[in-house]
């Protein structure tokens, strides 16, 4: 496992307190698991996604993760309706542990409300988190 130091946590996402990601692009709103959670669940070997057309408020269960170690369920981390899934995760869920917040994201979402990011961490803030769990 990476150390806290080695985890790759970019400036332009905003983090959950469960480990989901979102990054604003344009009006939508990209989500997936972040390094640390990759990085702790181990060998990703399934990854099941909702249906486009799905809406979720912030903090519901939309995606579970199955690897080798354990079976996780995800949280939106901000409300709205789904408009895009990663099926290349379908055959290839190893991507969310090779590249978490590139091809490893899970869904593209129309935010209902952003203001929601603002409950969000910020990088730093789940740096420190993360440092104080150690």
């Amino acid at each position: 496992m990476k150390e806290i130091s080695e985890l790759n946590l970019p400036d332009d996402i905003r983090y959950a307190e469960d480990h989901e990601w979102a990054r604003l692009e344009g009006d939508k709103l990209r989500v997936g698991l972040d390094d640390y959670a990759q990085d702790q669940l181990g060998d990703i070997v399934f990854v099941e996604l909702p249906q486009v057309g799905d809406t979720f408020k912030q903090g519901e269960e939309f995606a579970t993760v199955e690897s080798v170690k354990a079976v996780c369920e995800c949280y939106l981390p901000v409300g709205g309706q789904i408009i895009a899934v990663n099926t290349a995760l379908e055959e290839s869920p190893e991507l969310v542990n090779k590249s978490p917040y590139g091809d490893g994201w899970f869904v593209e979402v129309n935010p209902s409300d952003l203001s929601e990011m603002d409950a969000l961490m910020t990088n730093e803030a789940c740096l420190e988190k993360l440092k104080g769990a150690e």
